[in-house]
């Protein structure tokens, strides 16, 4: 984000506090019930600050980039859809169908709002924010199976289990089962066709305004990567890249 001029920034840095926002309602041990009350809070905030009356800080801070970017209010309830996917609903091997829809609503809305914020609100610019934003939650997805199986949620697709044999939707079941790593495989490879979907996409965008997605897409590819290279078998075992990793990676894809 440091290569982005600061109105561009500080408008991405309200987006993101926004997604914190939800993000941490969703996730919340709370009863079921209050986190639905929240999610149901935020849309009407959500409406609110299309009026112009928005109440809380995070709202008030979404009000300039809305006008400078104009950024559409349809993407902010997608998102707080997905989160009331993740709040409501029990994810334990959804239909790809569900899972495609979670990943546009939680990562795809984001790069929506994104692309309008780098100055890409084409239809190159919205290619690449549905395909990366497949990509990024596909990674999130394997990179966090034994975090996700703690909470109870599995979100490898009902499809690619039945197709190696796995009959079990309970994600400790799942996790223990040996054709796992086949399972993981397959939705690493799909993983990778997002990417490549994202990368062409990006051809058809501005280098220069996307930078931030391209930065963002090589790190994601490369933890991507890491996890293919660990492995299925030892889920405690962290796949990230180094802090060096990542600076070669912002000054190669973020200033060049």
């Amino acid at each position: 984000m440091r290569t982005l001029p600061k109105d561009r920034r500080d408008a991405m840095f309200a987006i993101y506090a926004f997604c914190r926002e939800i993000d941490d309602i969703a996730d919340d041990p709370m009863p079921k019930g209050e986190r639905a009350a929240a999610l149901a809070g935020w849309r009407g905030e959500i409406d609110r600050l299309y009026d112009g009356q928005p109440r809380k800080p995070t709202a008030r801070a979404l009000l300039e980039p809305i006008a400078r970017y104009g950024l559409r209010k349809e993407d902010f309830a997608a998102l707080i859809d997905g989160m009331e996917m993740d709040a409501n609903e029990s994810f334990q091997g959804p239909p790809m169908d569900t899972l495609t829809l979670y990943c546009e609503r939680v990562a795809g809305a984001v790069g929506m709002l994104s692309v309008r914020v780098f100055g890409e609100p084409g239809d190159a610019g919205a290619r690449l924010a549905w395909a990366l934003g497949q990509a990024l939650q596909l990674t999130n997805i394997l990179r966090d199976l034994k975090e996700d199986a703690e909470r109870g949620r599995l979100y490898l697709p009902a499809e690619v289990l039945s197709k190696h044999g796995i009959a079990a939707r309970d994600p400790a079941a799942v996790l223990a089962h040996p054709a796992l790593p086949v399972v993981c495989g397959d939705l690493a490879a799909l993983a990778r066709q997002r990417y490549a979907e994202a990368a062409a996409a990006m051809r058809g965008c501005d280098r220069r305004k996307v930078r931030p997605a391209t930065v963002m897409m090589h790190v994601y590819r490369q933890v991507l990567e890491k996890l293919v290279q660990r492995g299925w078998t030892r889920l405690d075992t962290p796949a990230k890249l180094s802090k060096a990793a990542k600076i070669w990676i912002a000054l190669r894809h973020g200033l060049f």
